[in-house]
């Protein structure tokens, strides 16, 4: 379904009297560039990044090329914007998974669940586009760590409330912990983006282990 078309999403005049006109167009603004956005992650995955057009996004999004660039700048504005709003929705999906009160394995095996998830969804494929991108590009590359830096803090509270409720870490910081649980995630995204498959390098099943063998360590501590 083909959003409607930009002239009639400016301002509709026959809305209510109640809604002034700033107001009108505020939301139509925010309409379009939801709109862009949306048309933008769709091309993405449909083209990769190197061959994505602003024009081909702007066709999908049935608005003027020069909306695109009002809205983001350039491709690669419009491109990390993408990342950005997919990146924060599923923060908030793990902060809200992290904040139960569940034992680190359970959350674990949830954490497999949405790698799925993610993949299916085609995250995964925008992030380790933009991964690329950012070896050769300072300021993506920027952008980017600070969007993977968002999870690694995120692990790492994780781990701090692990030993709030008497958790034993070795002497692993929270913030090495962190790494070690998000490191593996980004590995086995990148490696079955490539098409390895888990007959020649089972990661999914290794993932999955790592859950059992934080359910037995959880076990042995409740009994001691």
């Amino acid at each position: 379904m083909r959003p409607a078309s930009y002239a009639r999403r400016v301002v509709d005049e026959t809305e209510p009297a109640s809604r002034t006109r700033a107001e009108r167009r505020s939301e139509a603004t925010a309409d379009t560039r939801s709109g862009i956005l949306a048309a933008a992650r769709e091309r993405l995955l449909a083209d990769g990044y190197a061959n994505l057009s602003t024009r081909a996004v702007a066709e999908a999004a049935a608005v003027p090329l020069s909306q695109i660039h009002y809205h983001f700048g350039s491709k690669r504005q419009l491109i990390l914007a993408v990342l950005d709003a997919e990146n924060e929705r599923l923060l908030q999906r793990q902060r809200e998974m992290f904040d139960a009160p569940e034992p680190l394995w359970v959350r674990w095996d949830l954490a497999c669940d949405f790698l799925e998830t993610d993949l299916a969804s085609g995250y995964v494929r925008i992030l380790q586009e933009m991964i690329a991108v950012g070896w050769s590009d300072a300021d993506v590359a920027a952008a980017v760590r600070g969007m993977v830096g968002g999870w690694t803090s995120l692990l790492a509270e994780v781990a701090r409330r692990e030993v709030e409720r008497g958790g034993d870490i070795g002497e692993f910081t929270p913030e090495e912990v962190g790494a070690l649980m998000g490191a593996p995630f980004l590995g086995a995204e990148e490696v079955i983006l490539l098409g390895v498959t888990e007959t020649s390098l089972p990661i999914r099943s290794a993932l999955r282990k790592v859950g059992r063998l934080l359910r037995a360590i959880d076990r042995g501590d409740r009994r001691s």
